[in-house]
């Protein structure tokens, strides 16, 4: 489902946002380490990834423009048979080049980097760029060391290059976010079969992620959600219990909130489970289930172009303390905004991507005002919590926005993928 094309795009596009006569340095990143013998699982920074495919650490990319033409270096490691003995294969400069399209005579020994940097970096006729936005101690390093050769106004922060070209997805990448709903939520589907008084949240949870590996999902999205009764009050309970309130029971309800990430890219998933029938007039869960699916309706029909995320926020909150307002909730007299969010305690929408919330602090204080574009791609997930009923739960999907509405990137409530699903 994707090509190298992806990535040259995306270098070509930066290139045209970046200054004339200027140097940009890019860092993969790091390992950190986990104990004195291993390190966590390792996870690329998001700009280089965009900017190349490659998931390795210790790589550098190095684009400088200089009067108008561009040259694009990425140095990685040579193969080293004492090194791969200990840590792993390491691809050849072919296979890297067949990722990420850089040709393979532009990809150097990462040994001959800094003597190969330090010349660029010195070069008063070019200005150095780095990504403030990256967490990878790599970017601190570099940004301290040209402090040592260059003034302060001669080294810029590209983020906001990032964040404009990260924010708005190709049709590719939509793609690539769809598929991994899709590995979501076939593994949503699987595990139902495992769902039924007794099992516990943390039987659920491994089946969850097992079924997600097995379809082509090394790391999740984020740290997966299985949440039984009570527990769904925690919004982020991402512990499964197999003890108490961990217990699957009969007349409860399970909130499952998970993502697969596809080729970097990241799906986020709600989905509720309800164990065993209850009285539609006096069941609870069904009463607040109405709500949910009428919150839902409204997201497909108002959000697209020139939406922003408060607003979006607001048309729930009015929508919600109406409801609240017929059960007795919320009183006449109470401010619509603040009822409602006694109950709907999280936002409705954010950007989906690279990242679960994508772009994450690279998003300026202001972005919850701003339009949505065609190209926006986001995860959509009303959801209100009643602990005085003892229920709560959000149903998300995700979906693009384009020129005349909004396209689906999860099913929504496909006959075959229900968005409530009785056991």
């Amino acid at each position: 489902m994707v090509n190298s094309e992806l990535y040259i795009s995306a270098r070509e596009r930066f290139i045209e946002r970046l200054p004339d006569n200027t140097a940009a340095f890019i860092f993969s990143g790091e390992s950190r380490p986990m104990s004195q013998d291993d390190d966590y699982p390792f996870l690329v920074d998001r700009n280089f990834f965009y900017l190349t495919g490659l998931d390795i650490p210790g790589l550098t990319l190095r684009i400088v423009k200089r009067d108008g033409k561009a040259e694009t270096k990425l140095y990685a490691f040579v193969h080293n048979d004492y090194e791969e003995r200990w840590h792993g294969k390491r691809p050849g400069f072919d296979e890297l080049s067949d990722i990420c399209g850089i040709d393979e005579s532009d990809i150097d020994d990462q040994e001959r980097y800094e003597e190969q940097a330090y010349p660029v970096v010195k070069d008063a006729a070019l200005k150095v760029a780095y990504d403030g936005s990256s967490i990878m101690k790599a970017v601190k390093r570099f940004r301290n060391n040209a402090a040592k050769f260059r003034a302060a106004d001669d080294i810029i922060d590209i983020k906001d290059i990032f964040l404009k070209l990260r924010i708005v997805k190709s049709a590719m990448e939509a793609d690539l976010i769809s598929y991994a709903a899709q590995i979501t939520e076939e593994a949503i589907m699987a595990m139902k079969e495992d769902i039924r008084p007794g099992v516990t949240e943390y039987d659920l949870h491994t089946r969850l992620e097992y079924e997600m590996k097995k379809r082509g999902s090394e790391i999740f999205a984020f740290a997966t959600i299985v949440s039984s009764g009570r527990n769904a009050f925690y919004l982020h309970h991402g512990i499964p219990e197999r003890t108490g309130d961990g217990i699957i029971r009969d007349g409860s309800f399970i909130q499952i909130d998970v993502g697969a990430r596809y080729k970097g890219y990241c799906a986020d998933i709600s989905r509720v489970f309800f164990v065993g029938y209850g009285d539609e007039e006096d069941d609870k869960r069904i009463v607040l289930l109405d709500l949910i699916r009428e919150l839902r309706k409204t997201c497909k029909e108002v959000i697209k172009t020139g939406m922003t995320f408060n607003n979006l926020n607001k048309i729930m909150h009015e929508k919600t303390f109406e409801f609240l307002k017929d059960r007795g909730l919320a009183g006449e007299d109470d401010e619509s905004s603040v009822a409602a969010h006694k109950y709907y305690w999280h936002n409705t929408s954010h950007h989906l991507g690279l990242d679960v919330h994508d772009l994450g602090n690279s998003l300026p204080q202001d972005y919850r005002d701003m339009p949505f574009k065609p190209g926006f791609c986001l995860a959509v997930e009303p959801g209100v919590y009643i602990p005085e009923w003892g229920v709560g739960f959000r149903i998300e999907d995700d979906i693009m926005i384009t020129e005349d509405g909004n396209r689906l990137l999860s099913s929504w409530n496909r006959d075959d993928i229900p968005e409530v699903i009785f056991c």
